[in-house]
């Protein structure tokens, strides 16, 4: 089992008041660099910044990492169009940053991307995977890309109150310069990626149908934007078992979340972390309604064994002081002991996660030349335009 993050921007990002991932619009750009070094090395390394949301709220790779540090699996993070290097191994699948959705073409090698990131899931030796994103930004984007599908649209939040009107602005202005209205992109999701997604869409999704077709168990680990992967493949025809796997936090917020994954044959699983049962910061900006899901939160809590979540919430706290987040929170109802969790302390430094040998480097993946242009992937048919094949739907929660 391996969990991907792809990582990638969009200046869709800096549009005012969209997103929260990020101190400031020019810190945003250093988010998914950043998020990538906290789940490989559980911490920032080369990343000028930690992701914290302007009243605080730490990045939900801090929560990843903490499940990362006690349920323990393999990551790979994935280059999907980075603004700015990040300290964390990456597969290099030759991807660039997005462009504002407002602009004509925001993604306008989608159909490449696809067909790159098709071939380096084809080649993933892995039974599961499961698969998130971390894209400042990329609510709007899956709005904007189901809108063009003529899905219906749930659609979360970074922030507490989602600014969805502002976010439907967004998305008509981006129709219109595109010169599209709502369901014109029906059946051909690489247009609507092309005109208003962003580049993070086509890595997943192509990763999403090569391991599907390898044989992997594929979980899409997220809310709204995996939501919409699933929303891309259904309209290209893919008909492959996915499961949306997310947050409580994602559930409460977003409305008709269980009816669109049915409609799209989508199993879901929704795990609640409980954070309310904790008084430290980080946990109680989550439950407040920010950041609510990314970075893979909502599939590595899916991961977490019965009855390890309390370690999970004890580890989360580490995790959060490592960061420098949350700092002289004290921990007033513990779900373990301090020397179950830590090293005697679990604000302090945990040596055993300082730099651990299973969660570093993974030369199969630093650099692949397969991967960078294979001609046998440059263009799946299925994917350009196909009618969607769908069973019955099996909710699972």
């Amino acid at each position: 089992m391996r969990v991907l993050l792809a990582a990638g921007t969009t200046e869709t990002a800096l549009i005012d008041g969209i997103s929260a991932a990020g101190a400031s619009p020019e810190l945003m750009a250093h988010t998914p660099p950043a998020d990538a070094e906290i789940l490989e090395y559980g911490r920032p390394t080369a990343a000028p910044v930690t992701p914290v949301s302007p009243s605080g709220c730490p990045t939900p790779a801090a929560i990843t990492r903490a499940v990362r540090e006690v349920v323990g699996f393999d990551a790979t993070v994935i280059d999907a169009g980075l603004a700015e290097p990040t300290g964390a191994a990456t597969v290099d699948l030759g991807v660039d940053p997005g462009a504002d959705i407002r602009e004509p073409a925001a993604v306008p090698d989608a159909a490449a991307i696809y067909d790159r990131a098709h071939g380096f899931g084809s080649s993933l030796p892995d039974d599961r995977i499961v698969i998130g994103e971390t894209v400042p930004g990329g609510t709007t984007t899956a709005l904007a890309a189901l809108t063009a599908l003529g899905e219906p649209a749930t659609v979360s939040s970074s922030l507490p109150e989602n600014p969805i009107d502002r976010k439907r602005r967004v998305v008509d202005e981006a129709l219109s310069a595109s010169d599209l209205v709502a369901g014109d992109c029906e059946g051909d999701p690489l247009a609507a990626i092309r005109a208003v997604g962003d580049p993070v869409q086509p890595t997943v999704a192509g990763i999403a149908t090569g391991a599907a077709e390898s044989g992997a168990d594929v979980t899409l680990a997220g809310g709204t934007q995996m939501v919409a992967v699933a929303a891309l493949l259904r309209h290209a025809g893919v008909d492959a078992t996915l499961t949306v796997a997310t947050t409580s936090f994602v559930a409460e917020s977003a409305d008709g979340l269980e009816g669109t994954c049915d409609r799209l044959d989508c199993d879901l699983t929704v795990t609640d972390p409980g954070f309310d049962r904790r008084e430290h910061r980080a946990m109680e900006r989550y439950c407040a309604g920010e950041a609510k899901e990314g970075v893979a939160m909502g599939g590595a809590l899916s991961l977490v064994p019965e009855g390890r979540m309390p370690a999970v919430r004890d580890r989360v706290e580490t995790v959060c002081s490592r960061l420098g987040i949350g700092e002289g929170d004290e921990n007033k109802n513990g779900d373990e002991a301090n020397g179950r969790t830590g090293q005697g302390d679990r604000f302090g430094r945990d040596d055993r996660f300082e730099r651990d040998d299973r969660f570093g480097r993974d030369d199969r993946f630093e650099r692949d030349d397969r991967f960078e242009r294979d001609d046998r992937f440059e263009r799946d048919d299925r994917f350009e335009r196909d009618s969607p094949t769908r069973d019955d739907p099996e909710e699972r929660s």
